[in-house]
């Protein structure tokens, strides 16, 4: 792959010259993008607690998104707004915003943003106790996922480098609308839309709470000025994404230092993931093996900028127009989207008749009574009344639990159904 430094001394680009940026840099806006976007991103609002416990049938355990990468105690579950809008609802703890206006002030500051690389914040929820954010449902899981723990196929070299692109656009747009840290950017923060396009979660503008910490990763990937002031600065994020970017390589978790251990000693192919082999020219690893070792540089002012980054890792797209879910292998318009069942039909799902037996009678249900009085100007015949006796004794098996029963005759009813009628 060749031979690496630390200081990227292969890196030439100037991130101070705008003009040195390909067209794709300039913002969205520039092109009509932006303003399509905003034509169809849900306008932000205040919800209330009712609705969201609604929207997550009461904050059940069961709607709790397993590979959010929040700890405990705050939570993301997924739900449902009645618009049938899928949402991520993000639950704080109680300490974490004391003060209800200050959280609302600043989810309306981040709910402001829209952009087609962010996962768009749509909505907040500040009543009583409750702190709580709604942003857009990705489907397609998080980059921790399809890095770290995929099922059929590794995530394909191409695909890690527009992850790469599509973050450092979405920090660009961050830095322009003058919301330039970014809390504990890692893999968690990057979702897959239904589309499999990468996006970065809105919930890590969010402002420091007063009980939890910038950086909640192990301490090898903090930024080192974060562990000697405790303070978070634009550059913070820099060292960040090449953190990001170390994963990507990869495959798995390698602490800077022992990455930058690695480069220095030209061990770069222990660095990569062993899964991309023959997926990628060396001269375009080695530049993005080069630009994570500048963005973990120990000196902030050593690590360089956004543009920068968008600057190194554009010319390393080869199939800009390929669709993210064909790279990834994901079926496009055939996302299944998990429901949100109501107990009965959890109950169907589970094929628990004793539990949809009790759930009916709960609910007031009782026999089809009368029907007969529906086939009242109907010519009688053996097959109507077979039918309507065979429905009764369904009933009656039913009413006992007598599930076995109760099935053979409802299915000889539907049989019976299926003839031509006589009238």
């Amino acid at each position: 792959m060749g031979c690496l430094h630390s200081k990227t001394t292969h890196l030439h680009l100037s991130p101070d010259d705008p003009s040195s940026l390909p067209d794709t840099h300039k913002p969205d806006s520039a092109n009509g993008d932006q303003a399509e976007l905003e034509a169809q991103a849900p306008v932000f609002k205040e919800y209330s607690l009712d609705e969201l416990r609604k929207a997550t049938n009461g904050f059940s355990s069961e709607c709790i998104v397993s590979e959010s990468g929040e700890k405990a105690p705050n939570v993301v579950y997924r739900g449902k707004l009645d618009n049938n809008r899928l949402v991520a609802v993000k639950r704080f703890s109680k300490q974490s915003w004391p003060d209800a206006q200050q959280f609302v002030v600043e989810a309306v500051g981040v709910g402001k943003l829209r952009h087609k690389r962010l996962v768009n914040l749509v909505g907040c929820c500040a009543e009583g106790d409750e702190r709580l954010l709604v942003a857009e449902y990705m489907p397609n899981d998080t980059l921790s996922k399809h890095l770290f723990h995929w099922d059929k196929k590794p995530l394909p070299w191409e695909m890690r480098v527009r992850v790469a692109y599509y973050i450092a656009q979405a920090l660009d747009h961050c830095n322009i609308e003058n919301r330039k840290i970014y809390h504990d950017l890692n893999a968690y923060r990057v979702l897959f839309d239904e589309d499999g396009d990468p996006r970065l979660s809105t919930f890590g503008l969010m402002k420091n709470s007063r009980d939890g910490k910038s950086y909640s990763t192990n301490l090898a990937y903090t930024p080192p000025e974060f562990l000697r002031t405790g303070r978070v600065i634009p550059e913070s994020v820099i060292y960040s994404y090449g953190t990001v970017l170390l994963d990507l390589l990869s495959g798995k978790h390698i602490p800077p230092s022992h990455a930058l251990d690695l480069i220095r000693e030209k061990n770069v192919l222990l660095l990569m993931d062993s899964s991309l082999e023959g997926q990628y020219v060396n001269d375009d690893a080695t530049k993005l093996v080069e630009l994570a070792s500048k963005c973990l540089q120990s000196e902030a002012r050593d690590r360089g900028d956004i543009k920068f980054l968008l600057t190194v890792v554009a010319p390393l797209q080869k199939q800009k127009e390929a669709a993210s879910h064909v790279l990834m292998g994901l079926p496009r318009n055939t996302v299944v989207v998990p429901t949100m069942l109501s107990p009965l039909g959890k109950a169907c799902a589970r094929m628990d008749l004793t539990a949809v037996h009790d759930i009916l009678l709960k609910t007031g249900y009782k026999d089809e009574e009368g029907a007969e009085n529906e086939l009242s100007f109907q010519e009688w015949t053996q097959q109507v009344q077979d039918m309507l006796n065979t429905k009764k004794f369904g009933d009656i098996a039913f009413r006992d639990k007598d599930f076995k029963n109760a099935i053979e005759y409802y299915s000889k009813q539907l049989s019976l159904r299926e003839e031509p009628s006589p009238t």
